[in-house]
C-alpha cells in the first residue's frame, strides 16, 4: 500500500508541475487548473488509504463541508471580488497548516512526550505554526482591505516597524529555547511557550499587512500565497507526507517568483513594499492652475469611430464598475467598423496578478487581443486613440519623467504617447499611490467623468449613429 501511495503522490506531483506550466498562458489556463484539481483529488483519495487513517467520520464531514463552502464561493463570488477570495483562500491554507502543527504538538505531549521527540521535528512544527499563523492573519487583513472593511490606505502605528522587529526576534528566541530546552523544561511550560509563539506570530501577520496600501495588494497577495506554500511544505515534513512537501514547495517557489515579477513591474523591492508604507500621504485632488479637457460620450464616440487603431487600457476602475462586458461590447462595435482594437495589460493593474485578464476572459474578450506591457508599449506612438478605463498609477507619465515622484522608475503603459487619450474616471482623485496623474493634464488627453460602465454604454450607443 505504501508503494501505491508514493507512486500516486509522484503522479499527482507531476500533474501539479504540468498544471503550473499550463497556467502561464490564458489559452491553457483552464485545462491547467483542471489538471491541478484532479491531482489534488488523487492526493486526497490515496492519503485516505494510509494505514494510520482508521476513522473517517470527521474526515468525511470536513470534506463535505469544505466542498459545499468551496462550491458556494465559486458560484456566488463575482469575478470583481476574485482578489478578496484569493486572499481568503491563502489565509485558509495558512490556518490549516498552523492547526495541523498545533495538533501534532499536542499529540507529542499526550502520547510520546515532547522531550522524546527529535529536535528537528519540534523545530519543523514551530516553523509550520509560525508561517501558517502569519499567513492566516495577514491574509485576513488583506481580505479586509480589499473588501473595504478596513481602509485601503496604509495604517502605520507609532514605532510600527520596531514592534514588528521585536516580535520577529521574540519568535526566533522563543523557538530556539523550546528546541534547546525541550528535554529539561516541563511539558506544560513548553506548551505555554508554544502558545505564546503562535499568538505573537498571529499578531505579526496583522501588523505586517496593516501598513501596506491598496496599490501594493498584487504583491501582498503573491507573497502570502508563497507563504501558504511554505507553511504547507513545513507541515509535510511534520507529517512525513511527500505530496505536501512537493506541492507546498511548488506553491512557495512559484508564489515567490510571481512576487518578484510584481516588484520588478513596480520598480520596487519586496522590503520596500512590506515596510515602505507606500501611498500613506495622499496628494490633493485637482491642481487649479492646470487645464483639464473634459469630453462627452458623443464626442468620444466620434473620436473612436473614425480612428484606425484603438488600444484599451483596463484598470481597477473597470473592476469596480463591473464594466468588462461593456468594454467587450464597445470593442466589438469598433471592430465591426474596421478599427484595429487591442487591450494593454499592465502586470499590477487591479488588485491581484492577472486581475484584468480574469475579468476580460469572463467577458469573452479573445486572448489574442490582450497584449502585455512589453509588447504594446512600442505601438502607442502609432496608435490613434488610447482608451483608459479606470487605470491610474500604471499610466502616470510621472513614473518616467519626474525623479521626485514616488512612482519614478516604475514601468508604465506609455498611453501618453498615443495621438489622443480618452480617460474614463469618476473624478480627478489620485490612485492608490496617492500621486497626481500627469496624464490627465496633457493637451492630447480628454477626461470622461462618470461610472465606467455607464460611460462605455453611452459611447457604444452614440457610436451606432456615427
Amino acid at each position: 500500500m505504501d508503494v501505491l501511495i508514493n507512486l500516486s503522490y509522484l503522479l499527482a506531483s507531476a500533474m501539479f508541475i504540468i498544471a503550473l506550466k499550463r497556467l502561464q498562458s490564458p489559452r491553457t489556463a483552464r485545462s491547467g487548473n483542471a489538471l491541478g484539481a484532479v491531482g489534488m483529488l488523487l492526493g486526497i483519495i490515496v492519503t485516505l488509504l494510509h494505514r494510520d487513517v482508521v476513522r473517517y467520520e470527521w474526515i468525511l464531514l470536513g470534506i463535505v463541508l469544505g466542498s459545499l463552502i468551496g462550491a458556494v464561493m465559486a458560484l456566488w463570488v463575482r469575478m470583481t471580488a476574485m482578489p478578496q477570495m484569493v486572499a481568503l483562500l491563502n489565509g485558509f491554507g495558512g490556518a490549516a497548516s498552523a492547526l495541523v502543527a498545533i495538533a501534532e504538538m499536542e499529540r507529542l505531549a499526550l502520547h510520546h512526550g515532547i522531550a522524546a521527540a527529535p529536535g528537528v521535528l519540534v523545530g519543523t512544527i514551530l516553523s509550520s505554526v509560525v508561517i501558517g499563523a502569519v499567513t492566516f492573519t495577514g491574509s485576513v487583513i488583506a481580505f479586509g482591505k480589499l473588501q473595504e472593511l478596513i481602509s485601503g490606505r496604509p495604517l502605520i502605528l507609532p514605532f510600527h516597524h520596531g514592534w514588528n522587529a521585536l516580535q520577529a526576534a521574540a519568535i526566533v528566541v522563543l523557538s530556539v529555547l523550546i528546541v534547546l530546552q525541550q528535554q529539561t523544561w516541563s511539558e506544560s511550560l513548553l506548551l505555554q511557550l508554544f502558545g505564546v509563539v503562535t499568538a505573537i506570530s498571529a499578531l505579526l501577520g496583522i501588523l505586517l499587512v496593516l501598513p501596506i496600501g491598496g496599490a501594493d495588494m498584487p504583491v501582498v497577495i503573491s507573497f502570502l500565497n508563497s507563504l501558504s506554500g511554505l507553511a504547507a511544505a513545513s507541515t509535510g515534513f511534520v507529517l512525513h507526507n511527500y505530496l505536501l512537501i512537493i506541492a507546498g514547495t511548488l506553491v512557495g517557489a512559484s508564489g515567490f517568483i510571481l512576487t518578484n515579477i510584481m516588484c520588478v513591474a513596480m520598480n520596487r523591492s519586496l522590503l520596500n513594499v512590506l515596510f515602505g508604507g507606500f501611498g500613506a500621504e495622499v496628494a490633493s485632488g485637482v491642481a487649479t492652475d492646470r487645464v483639464v479637457r473634459s469630453t462627452t460620450a458623443e464626442d468620444a464616440a466620434v473620436i473612436l469611430g473614425y480612428a484606425r487603431s484603438v488600444v484599451i487600457v483596463p484598470g481597477y476602475g473597470m473592476a469596480v464598475a463591473q464594466a468588462q462586458h461593456a468594454v467587450k461590447k464597445l470593442a466589438t462595435l469598433l471592430q465591426q467598423r474596421g478599427v484595429d482594437v487591442k487591450f494593454a495589460i499592465h502586470p499590477v493593474a487591479g488588485r491581484m496578478p492577472g486581475h484584468m485578464n480574469v475579468l476580460l476572459a469572463e467577458a469573452d474578450v479573445p486572448y489574442d487581443l490582450l497584449y502585455e506591457m512589453e509588447r504594446i508599449n512600442p505601438e502607442f506612438e502609432h496608435t490613434d486613440v488610447a482608451l483608459v478605463v479606470g487605470a491610474n498609477d500604471v499610466v502616470n507619465p510621472a513614473a518616467r519623467k519626474d525623479p521626485t515622484s514616488p512612482l519614478y522608475g516604475m514601468p508604465i503603459l506609455d498611453v501618453d504617447r498615443a495621438r489622443t487619450v480618452i480617460v474614463l474616471k469618476r473624478s480627478m482623485n489620485p490612485g492608490f499611490a496617492g500621486v497626481e496623474n500627469e496624464l490627465f493634464y496633457q493637451p492630447n488627453t480628454y477626461m470622461l467623468f462618470g461610472d465606467a460602465r455607464q460611460s462605455l454604454e453611452a459611447i457604444s450607443e452614440a457610436l451606432k449613429s456615427v
